[in-house]
């Protein structure tokens, strides 16, 4: 059976991402310049400025990007492989403003000593800033390892600090 999926790209303030829904959730952000996923291979993609989803993950993505939201609330369909998942579901907990390290991550899943592994699963991170791989950084706290680069990475972090200050004052 050949799955179906809906496809739609739109402007934000980082550029233009494309939104890829199944019957199930959303199953992919991505920045334009990046591929649409390979797990989709067998899928039949349609291009719909209207699917409900993609709409609402539209909508959710901008309010994001303004500091006006800091939890997203879609349903998702990730797919993957079930290293890939438990990876996946430990970055999602990373609370807004904060960050963990790939070691972190790979200890969290029970695995410590799979870090490279862990950053390979967060470089095919299919749903950008709905799971932060931008909250993940290097052990010694560098910024490293994002499909968008480190200055999009920085500048997620730095909405982020500058959201929490400002909710603080």
């Amino acid at each position: 059976m050949v799955d179906r999926l809906w496809w739609t790209p739109a402007e934000s303030a980082i550029g233009e991402l494309h939104f890829v829904s199944s019957e199930k959730g959303l199953c992919s952000i991505g920045l334009a310049k990046q591929e649409i996923p390979s797990q989709f291979g067998n899928s039949s993609l349609c291009c719909s400025k209207l699917h409900p989803t993609n709409r609402a993950a539209i909508e959710q993505v901008k309010a994001y990007l303004a500091g006006e939201l800091c939890v997203f609330f879609i349903e998702i369909d990730l797919r993957g492989t079930l290293f890939q998942l438990a990876v996946w579901h430990a970055a999602a907990r990373i609370p807004y403003g904060k960050t963990a390290s790939y070691s972190n991550l790979a200890v969290k899943i029970g695995r410590p000593a799979a870090v490279r592994a862990v950053g390979q699963a967060m470089g095919a991170n299919p749903l950008l800033l709905v799971i932060p791989c931008h909250r993940v950084i290097g052990k010694d706290g560098s910024l490293t390892g994002f499909g968008g680069g480190i200055k999009l990475k920085r500048q997620l972090l730095y909405l982020e600090q500058q959201v929490i200050i400002t909710n603080r004052q």
